[in-house]
């Protein structure tokens, strides 16, 4: 009676088995490293328990050679900047807790033994109070926080032990030995045996989420800005199974907290590479809020993808042509400058032409706002969402400029390799002729300066049931709006500079 269910409970455990199994397999291809780790840890702690193996070691250091084990378990991390970070901050407030422990014993030993354990009370409750409140200190929250609490640890110990034993100087002696080498072990094999550096990740991080940018604005322009009666526009639709490129950006809507922690981590870090010791991590945040900027507004861009109508009007198919091209420039200035940090080399005078070419595309979006005749005819219905495509890539053009004058000041600041085929890939540009020739220190300036005076962000939140009489002054409204934002965007002072 028993042997289904029992069946069926084998069955069970052997599909968790098989499941965790490829959830273990999973993570080790996705990120190697994570596997080297391991190993890492384990040869830590076999080599800190030498101190319980080995019986001259023992002798030496009897039970206090625990705190070396206990010293890798909370110490060794994934990246060396964490691993320096736990470290050297145990290493630090253990040796300074442990002198002010024993000069608490000794101040507390002048006052006699009935007055004793009230001045170790008072001192103990002073020292962790003004310790703890250190912590809300930003600065000492973001990097020393674990020394502080190791700190208010330690000297508890100390003076709370010290109490009830003699010989103090000898048990402080041999748990901060131990801590030491426990430390020193862990950080001596995370730098030498397969290193993880933060630094180099958070570069990686950054670099890849422009990237995801670049992707989405390259491939909206296909897959939206398109006629979408257009047969062959369909098809191609249908033929295009993978849009992964789409939905890549929402990965870094929440990206704030890693790239606080790698740049964090990345503090730490010796010399490694290309990432010197001031290394301008600072500058990697920044970028970090201006494409989480960015991915909101694409965001917003997104939404209008399952708003595109049916049959589109000539009108519209002449704004989808436009914002095609503006979309698609945007996306190659994003990618150059991506490619440009990856290689840590300069060359956004070519992420700069392509900015310039999405501004001349405003420009004629201006003009075809100029001399489109909408009437009231005109349904708010079919024309709004591509109208809301527009402004969305006025305000992206600001976002992206944004981006790309961070980049050329991480550039400048990491003091990166200007590339040799900056030149030549713009005089292809050139001759493909998609720009004018302009000068390379114009467009360096232009890649320096922000748009302080370009076109204020523009909301319109329209009431659709309560315009059935005013259709045609809306229509004219909105678009005269559009043009005077574009004009602006022309007219801006980084546009003059050409």
């Amino acid at each position: 009676m028993n042997s289904p269910n029992r069946g069926s409970g084998n069955g069970f455990f052997k599909a968790k088995i098989m499941e965790t199994m490829k959830k273990a397999k999973k993570i080790g291809e996705d990120d190697p490293r994570k596997i080297f780790h391991c190993i890492k840890v384990g040869l830590a702690l076999t080599f800190v328990s030498l101190f319980y193996y080995f019986r001259p070691l023992y002798d030496d250091f009897g039970q206090a050679g625990i705190w070396a084990v206990l010293t890798v378990v909370v110490v060794f991390e994934f990246t060396v900047g964490g691993t320096l970070s736990k470290g050297l901050n145990r290493g630090c407030a253990t040796l300074v807790a442990g002198a002010l422990g024993l000069g608490a014993e000794y101040l507390a030993s002048l006052s006699g033994e009935k007055w004793k354990p009230v001045v170790l009370g008072l001192l103990v409750f002073i020292l962790a109070a003004v310790s703890t409140f250190t912590r809300f200190f930003p600065n000492v929250k973001k990097r020393y926080d674990y020394g502080v609490l190791i700190f208010i640890l330690t000297f508890s110990l100390v003076a709370v032990s010290g109490y009830q034993v003699t010989d103090v100087l000898q048990i402080a002696h041999q748990r901060l030995t131990t801590i030491l080498i426990g430390g020193a072990t862990c950080m001596m094999i995370s730098i030498f045996i397969c290193p993880v550096w933060a630094g180099l990740d958070l570069h990686n991080l950054v670099a890849g989420n422009i990237e995801k940018l670049a992707a989405f604005l390259e491939g909206f322009g296909s897959e939206v800005c398109n006629s979408s009666g257009d047969e062959s526009s369909m098809v191609s639709s249908k033929n295009d199974n993978d849009k992964s490129y789409l939905q890549g950006y929402k990965s870094m809507l929440n990206s704030k907290a890693a790239e606080e922690s790698l740049a964090n981590f990345a503090w730490w870090e010796p010399r490694h590479g290309h990432f010197g010791f001031h290394h301008p991590w600072n500058q990697y945040l920044k970028i970090g809020v201006l494409a989480r900027e960015c991915a909101y507004q694409i965001e917003a861009l997104s939404g209008c993808m399952n708003s595109k109508p049916k049959v589109a009007s000539e009108f519209q198919l002449k704004i989808q042509v436009a914002c095609k091209k503006m979309s698609t420039e945007l996306g190659k200035a994003l990618k150059e400058s991506a490619s440009s940090m990856k290689n840590m080399t300069f060359s956004l005078s070519i992420a700069g032409i392509h900015i310039q070419n999405s501004k001349a595309t405003a420009d004629e979006l201006a003009r075809i706002l100029e001399n489109s005749s909408l009437t009231s005819k005109v349904d708010l219905h079919e024309i709004m969402p591509t109208i809301v495509i527009v402004s969305a890539l006025i305000d992206i053009v600001k976002c992206v400029e944004k981006i790309l004058v961070s980049v050329d000041e991480l550039c400048q600041k990491a003091h990166f390799q200007k590339s040799e085929s900056t030149t030549t890939t713009s005089d292809k540009l050139l001759h493909h002729g998609i720009v004018t020739p302009i000068n390379d220190d114009a467009v360096i300036e232009i890649s320096k300066t922000l748009m302080g005076n370009s076109i204020e962000k523009n909301k319109h939140n329209y009431e659709i049931d309560d315009i059935a009489n005013n259709d045609d002054q809306i229509v004219v409204e909105i678009s005269r709006t559009l043009v005077n934002s574009l004009e602006n965007c022309k007219n801006s002072h980084l546009f003059e500079k050409l």
